[in-house]
C-alpha cells in the first residue's frame, strides 16, 4: 500500500480543471474555491482517497504522473504539450538506457517526459542560451524528480566548431529555425539516429526538410496533432467545448547515408574528363575557324 507521507507529491483533485499539485507539508493548507484542505489530513492516507473540505467538497488524493507534472509547470516559454510529446516518444522509439540531445530546452516540459522514459540508464543533454529560462527549467525538471538523468548546457550549438558529444540516440529540436543546426546535429547523432524537430508555422517544416535532404536524412515525416475529448455522460455525451486543438507540427527524419561520396569522380577519372574536355574545345576551334 503506497501511503502518503511527510514531501510526498500528492494531485488534490477536484475535476478536470481545478486540480492542485503539492509537496505535502504538515504545517501547510491549500486555500481554494471548494474551501481549505490541511496536508496534514492527508498525511497516512492511501493515494486514491479522498478528504472532505470545510465546504463540504471532496477532493480525490491522486498520486502525480509526467502527465501532470506537465501540465503544471511553470510556463517561462511555450510548452510542447502531451499530446505531442507522446507521439515523439513512440516515433522516435524512445527508451530505457538511449542518449538524448535536445537543443532548445524552453520549459523543460519534453526535457523532463524523455528523462523519465530513458532513465535509469540513459541521459539527456539538453542546450539552450537563455539563462532565465534555463533556470525555470531546471526548477520544472526538479520538481518531477528526474534531475540526476538531465544535463543542462548553456551553449549555442549553432556556432559551435567542435561538437560537444557524439554518438546520440535521438536528436530533439526545438528552435525558431531548426536547419541551422541540421549539420551539428548530423555529426552527433549515430547512424539511423532519429531527429524530431517542433515547427509552429509551415514555413518552417518548408525549409527544414529541404535541410534535412541537404543533409543526407530519410524517412522524412511532418504531422499535427489534434486532441479532442469527449464528455461522456449517460443521455448526453458530446464533444467537449474545452480542448487542444493546434499547438506544433512536428518533423520526423532518420540519419542516412546517400553514398554522395562514393560518386565523387576520382583524382584519375578527372584528369580523364579533363583531357577530353581539352580535345573537344580544340576541335570545336578547328571548325569555327
Amino acid at each position: 500500500m503506497d501511503k502518503i507521507k511527510q514531501n510526498s507529491p500528492v494531485l488534490f483533485y477536484f475535476n478536470h480543471s481545478k486540480k492542485w499539485l503539492v509537496k505535502i507539508s504538515k504545517k501547510d493548507s491549500l486555500h481554494t474555491h471548494i474551501g481549505v484542505i490541511k496536508h496534514s489530513d492527508a498525511i497516512g492516507k492511501e493515494y486514491g482517497s479522498r478528504l472532505v473540505t470545510n465546504k463540504d467538497k471532496y477532493v480525490y488524493l491522486l498520486k502525480p504522473t509526467m502527465y501532470d507534472y506537465v501540465m503544471k509547470i511553470q510556463h517561462g516559454t511555450q510548452i510542447v504539450y502531451p499530446k505531442d510529446i507522446g507521439y515523439i516518444i513512440a516515433r522516435a522509439g524512445i527508451e530505457s538506457g538511449q542518449k538524448i540531445l535536445e537543443i532548445g530546452t524552453g520549459s523543460g516540459s519534453l526535457t523532463s517526459c524523455v528523462a523519465s522514459i530513458v532513465k535509469p540508464r540513459g541521459h539527456v543533454y539538453t542546450f539552450d542560451v537563455d539563462e532565465k529560462f534555463m533556470k525555470i527549467a531546471e526548477k520544472n525538471i526538479e520538481k518531477a524528480g528526474v534531475s540526476k538523468y538531465v544535463t543542462q548546457h548553456n551553449q549555442d550549438l549553432k556556432t559551435a566548431k567542435k561538437m560537444p558529444l557524439e554518438d546520440m540516440d535521438v536528436a530533439l529540436i526545438d528552435l525558431g529555425d531548426p536547419w541551422v543546426v541540421i549539420p551539428q546535429v548530423r555529426k552527433m547523432l549515430k547512424g539511423s539516429g532519429s531527429i524530431f524537430a517542433i515547427c509552429p508555422t509551415m514555413n518552417q517544416l518548408e525549409k527544414l526538410t529541404m535541410a534535412l535532404v541537404e543533409n543526407e536524412f530519410t524517412d522524412i515525416e511532418s504531422t499535427e496533432h489534434i486532441l479532442r475529448t469527449i464528455e461522456a455522460r449517460e443521455g448526453k455525451t458530446r464533444h467537449s467545448f474545452q480542448g487542444i486543438g493546434h499547438t506544433t507540427y512536428l518533423c520526423f527524419a532518420r540519419k542516412a547515408f546517400f553514398g554522395r561520396e562514393s560518386k565523387k569522380p576520382s583524382s584519375k577519372t578527372t584528369k580523364s574528363v579533363s583531357k577530353t574536355t581539352k580535345k573537344t574545345t580544340k576541335k570545336t576551334t578547328k571548325k569555327t575557324s
